[in-house]
């Protein structure tokens, strides 16, 4: 699994610079205007130590979850449903990777910035974001989440399933 030591290293690093998000000052302020440049204000661009450090967790493996707590023990509900419908679903523990945020404010903000994506938990698979717990859940009932995970080869096939269910031991 992932070395979130490694992760937490990278981004308590110190940001090399912080810029805003680019907008366009020649226009006539206007209600809309400032409210418009004050959310540019609010947001920053992602240090260059903090991207590439999602990056590798991103590409750490070919389903990943960003989220609150651990899939053992989830710290929070959005979190816990995300990792049960995965588990239905059947994903390969061995093609599965968890990043707890709560362990690294950097990370927790940092990976809203990065997906464009307020909430947490987060989903990607093959390095594309799929969504937060609404979507993975939509997805499940529809069956649009069976369907992506089939076709990126992400399930633990049924002698992996077996195995897995009695311990880890092959017989």
């Amino acid at each position: 699994m992932f070395s979130r030591t490694i992760l937490s290293r990278q981004l308590r690093q110190p940001a090399t610079t912080l810029l805003l998000r680019s907008t366009t000052t020649t226009a006539p302020a206007s209600s809309s205007g400032s409210f418009l440049l004050s959310l540019a204000a609010q947001r920053r661009l992602l240090s260059d130590a903090t991207r590439k450090a999602i990056d590798k967790a991103v590409s750490s493996a070919p389903v990943v979850l960003f989220m609150k707590g651990t899939p053992e023990t989830p710290q929070c509900g959005f979190s816990r449903a995300s990792i049960q419908v995965l588990g239905l679903q059947g994903v390969d523990p061995n093609k599965f990777a968890a990043f707890n945020v709560l362990e690294d404010d950097e990370l927790r903000q940092g990976i809203k910035e990065y997906s464009d994506w307020p909430t947490i938990p987060q989903l990607y698979v093959d390095k594309e974001f799929i969504g937060g717990c609404d979507i993975i859940v939509s997805m499940h009932q529809s069956g649009e989440l069976a369907k992506l995970l089939e076709e990126k080869k992400v399930l633990a096939t049924e002698s992996e399933a077996e195995t897995e269910a009695q311990g880890g031991k092959k017989e």
